[in-house]
């Protein structure tokens, strides 16, 4: 896929097809499934301090460990669960991290019935449409935007954790609220 002849912002580096296939097909992408939101959510949290091809490497590894991303499931795992994940070499094993999650899935069922949806919620924080920017290079892409910053203090204020303003910037680019696609990429403006 690297070879393909696209040019890509991210994953053309040979032995990178899995971050080719994410840029391609997820990154920038407007998503507006509760699940795969909770997902990015987690996996982006867990991100913190690492890289974002880390993570995706340990993807299937956080999918067992986290119910497929049942938001439910995750709310409800006992304390014995969450130190058993912390034995997992599959996924990060960070204690905050991996309890976070926990934390993190009562509060998006809370935002869920309130909103109706964490899509509905989300998605709010842009006025319900993405945010289209027209970087040259990767240099350009600010790390926080003013969206993040309001996603991210409401996030603290209803209790969830590892949802800094950075980390919901890449979030938000990552379920395709932001897109910071190069303006020399393939994938710009589709």
């Amino acid at each position: 896929m690297a070879n393909d002849g696209k040019t890509r912002c991210f994953g053309d580096k040979p032995g990178q097809d899995f971050y080719a296939d994410y840029h391609d097909n997820e990154w920038g992408i407007p998503e507006h499934d509760d699940r795969k939101l909770f997902e990015m959510l987690i996996l982006e949290g867990a991100q913190a301090g690492l890289s974002w091809e880390t993570i995706l490497k340990k993807r299937e590894g956080y999918r067992e460990a986290f119910h497929g991303f049942d938001v439910a499931k995750v709310a409800a795992m006992s304390d014995d669960e969450l130190h058993e994940q912390l034995q997992d070499p599959k996924i990060v094993r960070n204690r905050l991290k991996v309890f976070g999650a926990r934390k993190n899935a009562g509060v998006f069922l809370d935002i869920q019935k309130e909103f109706g949806s964490f899509d509905a919620y989300l998605w709010k924080f842009v006025d319900g449409s993405p945010i289209v920017n027209q970087w040259m290079s990767f240099e350009d892409l600010p790390a926080t935007s003013t969206e993040s910053d309001a996603l991210s203090k409401d996030l603290k204020k209803r209790g969830m954790t590892f949802v800094g303003s950075t980390i919901m910037y890449a979030f938000m680019q990552a379920v395709g609220m932001v897109n910071d696609h190069l303006t020399t990429c393939w994938r710009y403006g589709k």
